[in-house]
């Protein structure tokens, strides 16, 4: 709606895993690191831990990625995990290739498991199990069960890599499971952005959709830190809506003022209404004003910016 009047390819601040629009920051950098160690080195299990909206969904794409280019793992991807203990293992072996999970009981099931872990270490490659949205596991048999699951090693190596990702409430759940927070080789937590990450995340976005160009004024982007409290989540919500903002208007930059304002739409009670549910007569501010000159729209005189 709003890319051709800033220039740029496609819209830089959805709120979708795109590992095109991942930001190296410094901690994102160690996160994947980390990752990529415990996975190459065949370590048992590993934790991963942030805010709501911090961008560990999008961590673990950019760890997919990472280990489809390199052809030597089979991995499962477990986005759900709201599942009773017996589900959560046929997901599992359905996901490695097993035929007709969902037929076999328990004892069959970890059978099947065992083979296929092994035929993959025969074969050079190694299973790597990813739960995403851990803390949404309310049973702690299955979290039992995923410690079970480490059992499956030789001598020397195991058979298979856990890495499980949630909101801070998992350290907890995990930490309070001696046996299992013992298996962890490796622990990170994932931070807000500091003002200056941000300011480099929402430069980096979009730079990724072709404008290198200043699109935000330097006391727009320390508003933006303040009121996202720099969460990746947060950041994206609040800039989509001020380029939308600013080409209903005719701005040539997003100025403070209009993140302010966007701040405190996206905080009061009638936000809902303003910007998501469907209305008969919706704003002029925005529905009215769809395909037309932004000089015209009565929200300012200011011409759009020289591409």
């Amino acid at each position: 709606m709003y890319e051709a009047y800033w220039g740029l390819k496609e819209k830089p601040f959805e709120n979708t895993p795109d590992p095109r629009f991942f930001y190296y920051s410094q901690q994102h950098k160690e996160a994947v690191a980390r990752m990529l160690y415990v996975v190459r080195e065949r370590k048992g299990a590993a934790l991963f831990t942030g805010e709501y909206g911090c961008g560990k969904t999008l961590l673990t794409r950019v760890l997919w990625n990472e280990l489809q280019q390199e052809n030597r793992y089979q991995s499962v991807f477990i986005l759900n995990p709201r599942l009773s203990s017996l589900e959560f293992i046929q997901e599992i072996v359905h996901q490695l290739g097993g035929q007709d999970a969902s037929k076999e009981n328990k004892i069959d099931l970890f059978h099947t498991l065992h083979k296929i872990l092994y035929a993959n270490h025969s074969a050079g490659k190694h299973s790597v199990i990813i739960i995403d949205e851990a803390q949404a596991i309310v049973n702690k048999d299955t979290f039992e069960e995923i410690r079970l699951l480490l059992n499956f090693q030789l001598d020397n190596a195991f058979l298979l890599t856990i890495i499980l990702l949630g909101q801070p409430e998992l350290k907890y759940t995990v930490m309070s499971l001696p046996q299992f927070m013992h298996r962890m080789a490796v622990r990170f937590h994932l931070k807000a952005f500091n003002e200056a990450e941000t300011r480099e995340y929402i430069e980096h976005r979009l730079q990724v959709c072709g404008v290198t160009k200043a699109l935000f004024e330097p006391d727009a982007l320390r508003e933006v830190h303040l009121c996202s409290s720099g969460i990746p989540r947060r950041i994206n919500t609040i800039c989509d809506l001020a380029l939308l903002v600013g080409f209903g208007n005719g701005l040539a930059v997003i100025d403070k003022q209009t993140i302010t304002k966007i701040n405190e739409d996206l905080e009061s009670s009638d936000f809902d209404v303003k910007y998501n549910e469907p209305q008969a007569n919706p704003p002029s501010s925005v529905a009215d004003n769809i395909g037309k000159d932004p000089v015209n729209m009565g929200f300012g005189s200011q011409p759009p910016p020289a591409p």
